[in-house]
């Protein structure tokens, strides 16, 4: 990718956190480069194609961190705690981009939509392996492990809508009590 089709992604993204994907025109994006329209098209083909990328680049990122925290023994706490972590480090590292994940990802068209809804899932029964994995290990008491995982994500999303970065919690802290918060329900 150019640098400058980065820069276009990273000024859409902020736009579309603060107006939302349908307030916000192409038209609206070019004005905020300072270029003009046809500019921006020889850059980028649509706002859908935007909204792709940006979605699409997040659920990497967050398979590739879930990823690495299920190739690591260790117990199921600590697995879950690194989850927690890498997912949290995300949202906070690029909280316009996380936003538009966690938020604006229905409005994919519908050949992306049916691709991120599976990689949803995957994500989904990685944290889910996580919680099993606590089960089986004694650590965890048996739980609904859909209703535990759903609970678990939407916990830790809630993060994009009111993390600052100059406010009173690093991620660091925002993640250890959001886990030891998420351990009180599971735990044995």
């Amino acid at each position: 990718m150019t640098e400058r089709k980065s820069q276009i992604i990273s000024k859409a993204a902020v736009l579309i956190k603060k107006k939302g994907f349908d307030g916000t025109s192409m038209r609206d994006l070019a004005r905020s480069l300072d270029l003009e329209a046809s500019s921006l098209y020889h850059h980028i083909k649509s706002k859908d194609e935007l909204l792709s990328h940006i979605c699409f680049e997040m659920a990497e990122a967050f398979a590739i961190g879930l990823a690495e925290v299920n190739d690591i023994y260790f117990n199921a706490e600590e697995k879950l705690r690194m989850a927690v972590q890498s997912h949290i480090g995300l949202l906070t590292q690029y909280p316009e981009k996380a936003y538009i994940f966690v938020n604006e990802w229905r409005k994919l068209n519908e050949t992306d939509l049916a691709k991120f809804v599976i990689l949803r899932g995957n994500y989904e029964r990685g944290i889910a392996e996580i919680v099993k994995n606590g089960e089986d290990e004694g650590l965890f008491n048996e739980v609904d492990r859909k209703f535990a995982v759903l609970t678990i994500l939407a916990t830790i999303n809630w993060v994009v809508e009111w993390y600052k970065a100059d406010g009173n919690m690093s991620a660091t802290e925002i993640a250890d009590k959001l886990t030891d918060f998420i351990l009180t329900g599971l735990k044995k």
